[in-house]
């Protein structure tokens, strides 16, 4: 996957593209998936990198939700458990089965969980993953050594699915490059363009990197750029009313030791009605999420102390160990692109998370709503409403059963740093025996070799540091200090690769650091 080569089949082309998608989170993603297998004429183009933005920022959590359940939707239920299902099945190198664990110090808990998650379990039909079962609370602490045993009646365990969300939509795109899907990071949409008759038959975009711009033919336009939708709808009519509330999620990243057993921890009921987690992830634990409305969105959303607070605090009293400030490796904020409510009061957490697909006086198709785990079937409904309005040939949905790039089910992402490659590790390791310096570690405990930056500038459009360390491995989430310290030398090998000079590598660095704020507290 080349950046140059990508561009030049923009160049070439002459006639219009059936679908071009705005956005490259995994909403984006999904949809150039399903309408490039779909033999449509695909064209992705993203402002900054592949899930820059919310995409990269989740819970890591491919899951039904257990609260929605108990908040009664359960169509929104249905459909999670189905599509957690699809994804396990057709991304086994980068989604498992995670056990969870809800702790009972209620003697009333025990009961009601294990009822409820009963039912989670049959609402998944053929594709559960796991039977919930009740635990006592010598088997509670067998399986969660650090649990705060003070109180504690026992358990309830059941099971959803973790994944490596960058990792994801990379892959993603990949699978739409492999269906002849064109996909282009760091192209900015700057307008859209209208007919006589005031529909959308194209846009201009700029590359970012070269300063050119393009002016882009359509017979559909999708508008799936998350939080940043409004501003693509005031290109279309300035005057629209706003339909996004965005809601910030923070997570803290600790130490292994806070939680050295497979299983993660899942509370139902924080103080102001929140879920809580505590779940392993890459040999280290990630603790989240809040739920705070913002007033408008940013690309790099940053946490507000008061969240950081409330997280360290809520893990202490489930922890024997009470986590402290000194103990967060990387604190990481994403913006939630919820549909705004019909009238006022709702707090973000009773905001529904079912998608919305709405159409425009102009034919701009907008998709806004829903999670990281219904991507593929919100992908679907997207690319079914733009056949219609694109009047394009009608071919039918092919990705319940489609196995996404990498596709490869005797790889374990628990234990095998590169299996979120895929079948492309061998490729990997193969580069380290042509060339055996790139087998080097720059960083044993991210950890990160220098074959996979070089794989990530020749085959995944890495373009700048951050890409390389925040999303084609997980540095920056995982361990910020550290990607800080081997953040020179990674810019040192791109720069080699890109064929780029000082001045070039001067400015990475200087930009990396500015995220130093973001991510360390």
């Amino acid at each position: 996957m080349k950046r140059e080569k990508m561009l030049k089949r923009l160049k070439k082309r002459k006639e219009p593209w059936d679908i071009v998608v705005i956005g490259g989170g995994a909403t984006g993603l999904g949809i150039a998936v399903d309408a490039a297998s779909r033999g449509y004429a695909t064209l992705l183009l993203e402002q900054h990198d592949f899930a820059k933005g919310t995409s990269s920022r989740s819970t890591k959590l491919v899951h039904g939700g257990v609260r929605y359940l108990q908040q009664g939707d359960i169509s929104l239920v249905l459909e999670a458990l189905k599509e957690r299902g699809l994804m396990i099945q057709n991304a086994p190198h980068l989604v498992k089965n995670q056990a969870f664990i809800i702790p009972n110090y209620e003697w009333w808990d025990g009961p009601f969980y294990q009822v409820g998650l009963k039912v989670y379990d049959l609402m998944s039909g053929k594709l559960g993953i796991g039977s919930s079962k009740k635990l006592s609370k010598n088997e509670t602490i067998g399986h969660i050594p650090t649990i705060d045993q003070k109180g504690l009646k026992g358990g309830v365990v059941y099971y959803d699915g973790q994944f490596d969300d960058a990792r994801m939509a990379l892959s993603l795109a990949k699978t739409a490059r492999q269906f002849n899907g064109v996909v282009i990071n760091y192209m900015k949409v700057t307008g859209l363009l209208k007919n006589d008759e005031g529909i959308i038959n194209g846009l201009t975009a700029t590359n970012l990197e070269s300063g050119k711009s393009y002016d882009i033919e359509a017979k559909t336009v999708i508008n799936a750029t998350g939080v940043f939708a409004d501003a693509v709808k005031k290109m279309d009519e300035p005057d629209v009313k706003e339909m996004i509330q965005p809601s910030q999620g923070i997570h803290l990243v600790v130490g292994k030791e806070f939680l050295p057993d497979k299983y993660a921890i899942m509370v139902p009921h924080t103080k102001d009605g929140r879920v809580m987690f505590a779940v392993p992830w890459h040999d280290k634990v990630v603790l989240g999420t809040t739920d705070t409305m913002k007033e408008k969105p940013e690309l790099e959303p940053k946490a507000q102390e008061e969240e950081i607070d409330f997280i360290l605090e809520t893990a202490g009293q489930y922890l024997t160990k009470q986590p402290t400030r000194a103990d967060v490796l990387s604190v990481f904020s994403g913006l939630r692109p919820l549909a705004k409510p019909e009238g006022d009061g709702k707090s973000t957490k009773e905001i529904s998370r079912h998608h919305k697909v709405m159409i425009s006086q102009s034919g701009l198709i907008t998709i806004i709503g829903g999670k990281w785990t219904t991507y593929r079937k919100m992908a679907e409904d997207t690319v079914d409403n733009a056949i219609l309005i694109g009047a394009l040939p009608d071919r039918k949905c092919v990705t319940q059963t489609l196995p996404i790039y990498g596709y490869d089910k005797n790889l374990d992402i628990t234990t095998d740093h590169l299996a979120v490659y895929g079948t492309e590790k061998y490729q990997l390791l193969e580069l380290e025996e042509e060339e055996p310096e790139l087998a080097e570690f720059i960083s044993e405990s991210l950890p990160l070799r220098k074959s996979q930056v070089v794989w990530a500038v020749r085959h995944e459009m890495a373009r700048t540091v951050e890409d390389m360390l925040a999303r084609r491995v997980r540095g920056l989430f995982l361990d910020a200090q550290e990607s800080f310290r081997v953040a020179p030398e990674v810019a040192a090998i791109m720069a080699r690769e890109l064929e780029e000079g000082e001045a070039w590598v001067s400015n990475q660095l200087e930009a990396f650091n500015k995220l130093k704020s973001h991510y360390l507290i």
